[in-house]
């Protein structure tokens, strides 16, 4: 495929689904990503300079920003074809782009904000330019005008908070660019005239999109595991340390089963047989934003129990060492209701049951509330098997 005119860059009915190595590569960067965020939010429960409510929030507006960018290629690379030169020159310069952005991330609310924003902002307008002028303005000029209309909107929250001095002031900012980032990607970059339109319509490469998801919530439990193992080589491997380190261990093959347990493999096909493919993907991706915010904040827990497993648990752990279990099954809860039109009952238990566990967990040590979310999601998990064995064969019922 080239951009002259004339040649589709819109995928056939026979070209490729499954991710491309240059796609995978891209994958790398954000691996690099995760682990920032994560350092992050550690440092935040650890050394108290920023405060943890404070660190969260800030944490959370660059994770958004750097799930925007992948969501974005993925969801291009689902509609587009992604061997096309044009496409893959998207792909490399999102990967430059994602790297700086991560690499800013220790230090992108001070010295290196305006480099996380502006980057962030070129990287968003920029791939939306170049593929209209080198693609000769195909496939739709009219995606282009709305997509650009959105980000030339937004673009001037990103830099001038990037650009001032007062922290107090480029959160706000921050915090509404991303809302109305997010706006304009769930509801299709509506403007008035041409009204809105999700990028790729039923065009979207089905298998595809699920299979880029799947890649993705691996490479945040991958994350988890780098972030255990470096707690734990770096431990003096006592015995409670090496308790933690198997305790974590294990929580990562529950989430990996939770997830892949039906719904997490047969997205595909909901996307197939679904009425509104556009919105079930844009649902979908929300719905793994979810999972794998929820993972990551699991895998600083694992970080807090396996380094300080004994003595006082600070009640601002428990949103590690709870919360992301809780993220995680909203998440997945959510995925299941968009593939299946329903919602497990082991779920909402175990949504209720890790709730009912902060008053209690928070008069115990770390390490044993950390033993307490890994039974909830153990007793999620056999909650599956047991479906599994009752309803062998389930079929996907997209809600719409």
């Amino acid at each position: 495929m080239s951009g002259k005119p004339g040649v589709p860059l819109v995928r056939g009915e026979a070209s490729l689904q499954r991710a491309t190595f240059l796609e995978l590569f891209l994958d790398l960067v954000f691996v690099f990503a995760l682990t920032r965020i994560s350092a992050r939010v550690i440092a935040d429960f650890t050394d108290g300079q920023r405060g943890v409510l404070a660190g969260l929030g800030q944490a959370l507006l660059l994770f958004l920003a750097l799930w925007a960018v992948w969501s974005l290629t993925v969801w291009s690379t689902s509609w587009l074809d992604p061997e096309a030169p044009i496409v893959q020159t998207v792909i490399v310069l999102t990967m430059i782009g994602a790297m700086t952005m991560a690499v800013a991330v220790p230090d992108a609310f001070g010295a290196r904000a305006a480099l996380f924003a502006i980057t962030y902002v070129s990287l968003q307008i920029g791939r939306v330019v170049y593929f209209h002028v080198a693609g000769h303005g195909r496939p739709d000029p009219r995606q282009t005008l709305r997509v650009l209309l959105w980000f030339g909107v937004n673009a001037p929250l990103w830099i001038i908070g990037g650009l001032v001095d007062d922290g107090t002031v480029r959160g706000p900012l921050w915090t509404v660019a991303v809302l109305v980032d997010y706006t304009g990607l769930y509801l299709g970059w509506p403007t008035p005239r041409i009204g809105a339109q999700r990028i790729g319509g039923r065009m979207i490469a089905a298998e595809h999109l699920a299979e880029r998801y799947q890649q993705f919530l691996l490479i945040a439990i991958g994350e988890a595991i780098f972030v255990l193992g470096l707690a734990f080589s770096g431990s003096g491997f006592h015995a409670d340390q090496t308790g933690g380190y198997v305790l974590a261990l294990t929580t990562t093959v529950l989430l990996w089963r939770i997830y892949f347990h039906v719904a997490g493999r047969v997205q595909d096909t909901a996307v197939s047989h679904s009425h509104n493919a556009p919105r079930l993907a844009t649902e979908m991706a929300f719905a793994h934003l979810v999972m794998i915010a929820g993972i990551v904040l699991t895998g600083v827990g694992f970080e807090l129990f396996i380094t300080e497993p004994r003595g006082h648990l600070p009640a601002a752990w428990l949103i590690a060492i709870l919360g992301g279990p809780v993220l995680f099954l909203a998440g997945r809860s959510a995925l299941e209701y968009q593939v299946f039109a329903r919602v497990s009952r082991s779920r909402l238990a175990g949504l209720l049951a890790l709730g009912l566990l902060v008053p209690v967990t928070i008069h115990l040590e770390p390490l044993t509330a950390g033993a307490a979310a890994a039974v909830v999601l153990a007793a999620v998990a056999v909650g599956d098997s047991r479906r599994s064995r009752q309803r062998p064969a389930e079929t996907p019922r997209p809600p719409f």
